[in-house]
């Protein structure tokens, strides 16, 4: 599978609006989830490892998974991620992840998985009991926020409402969402959400 990052991952940390975007969605998550020491928590999506970086001091271990080498090999170079950070590159849907976990996030990565419904379910299976997740994508949009003909994207944003039945038909529960930041871009303006929810 070819990597749609490879050029991406040079210049991500420096783009102006990734950093806005990161920054909020990882105070988000700060603000919403009881974060403690013996933590394990998947970062979905990790990319370079911006979300991450938030949560990594207060947690016991980050399994950062993705499908991007290019984007993993620049989490991995971050020396304040030795020893704490596990980089994974894998689909999870397709092979997953021999481990559980207290808490999966994700930013801004669902809207790449094209069955949202497999995924979610795959999240399920690799938390324990009670763990959570904590899920920031776009809200619905029109369809503008990505270039057009931009590979590997299967959803424009999505509808809360829908969003929730699919967390609750996987044996999730006290759904809550949040508006973590608002995207200006070229004139228009993009939600994002950060949904929390509790495994049953």
């Amino acid at each position: 599978m070819a990597d749609l990052f490879n050029e991406k991952a040079k210049d991500w940390d420096a783009d102006d609006m990734v950093k806005k975007l990161s920054s909020a969605i990882g105070t988000s998550i700060l603000e919403h989830i009881p974060f403690n020491g013996q933590m394990d928590v998947m970062d979905f999506g990790a990319g370079t490892g911006l979300i991450s970086s938030h949560v990594a001091p207060l947690v016991n271990k980050i399994v950062a998974v993705d499908i991007s080498k290019a984007m993993l090999d620049k989490l991995v170079s971050k020396p304040e991620f030795h020893g704490k950070v596990e980089a994974v590159c894998q689909d999870i849907t397709d092979k997953p992840i021999d481990a559980q976990f207290d808490l999966i996030m994700s930013a801004m990565a669902l809207h790449h998985i094209e069955d949202t419904h497999k995924l979610i379910q795959i999240f399920s299976e690799h938390l324990k009991s009670d763990a959570m997740v904590a899920l920031a994508d776009l809200d619905k949009e029109d369809g503008s926020f990505h270039p057009e003909d931009t590979e590997g994207v299967f959803h424009f944003g999505f509808e809360r409402d829908v969003f929730q039945t699919i967390l609750e038909n996987n044996g999730f529960d006290d759904v809550q969402y949040f508006t973590a930041h608002t995207i200006n871009k070229e004139g228009k303006k993009y939600p994002v959400f950060l949904v929390i929810a509790t495994k049953c």
